[in-house]
């Protein structure tokens, strides 16, 4: 054996990667520029996407305004059946509502006037005198006299004990007249501090109730000025 030499050619590999191949016409995809490309797109459809939901976003939001708007204005044109919604009787008119200026007694006369009135004693937290006037208006209607005696004790635990939080401001002359009457319960045992929260709210809540912007409003009277009141 002479020994020839083998000559070993080593053959460029058939199998590359994606994007590797070398093609003879130079046309194979540069991966740079392809993902720049894919980039570009996708920066485009998110564009799209965007100013899509930011015309429905103006869309909707105009529609809610609009909504709000005419809620807004149909409870202004009805505001006195919405008040009053829910009330076992009709709601009053717009002159009985401003009639209610004209006289404590004639709001105190109606359910619905004592409803408006009640809600600014409310605010002012005074609520518990027209409480303890309209229960002895209660008890003066009771004819059992089981019913009569423990209506006047729940009366007098509520308004006029000293312990209870809703205690009414009565006088010391009242009070001896309460405890006398206390003895034997009959419909009238208030009467006396009836009255004297009757005259207390017509004189000190009464005048401030009917300039209150929230009466003023119901009633469609322009709200009276700092120097002066317009009843």
């Amino acid at each position: 054996m002479t020994g020839d030499k083998v000559e070993v050619h080593n053959e460029p590999s058939s199998i590359l990667s994606d994007g590797q191949r070398d093609d003879s016409n130079g046309t194979a995809p540069n991966h740079s520029q392809q993902a720049a490309a894919n980039a570009a797109e996708a920066a485009a459809t998110a564009n799209g996407d965007q100013a899509q939901q930011q015309h429905h976003c103006r869309n909707n939001c105009l529609s809610i305004r609009t909504s709000e708007k005419s809620k807004e204005n149909k409870m202004q044109l009805s505001s006195i059946e919405n008040y009053f919604n829910g009330e076992n009787e009709p709601p009053p008119t717009l002159e009985e509502i401003r009639s209610w200026a004209d006289s404590f007694d004639r709001l105190m006369r109606t359910s619905t006037g004592r409803k408006v009135f009640r809600d600014f004693l409310k605010c002012e937290y005074s609520e518990e005198n027209i409480m303890f006037w309209q229960a002895c208006e209660d008890l003066r209607k009771c004819t059992d006299s089981d019913t009569i005696e423990e209506k006047a004790r729940s009366i007098y635990d509520d308004f006029i004990s000293i312990l209870s939080p809703r205690e009414v401001s009565l006088d010391s002359r009242v009070r001896e007249i309460i405890n006398r009457n206390m003895l034997e319960p009959s419909p009238h045992t208030f009467d006396e501090a009836q009255l004297q929260i009757y005259t207390l709210m017509h004189r000190d809540s009464y005048p401030r109730f009917i300039n209150s912007p929230a009466y003023r409003k119901l009633a469609q009277l322009p709200t009276p000025s700092r120097k002066g009141s317009a009843v």
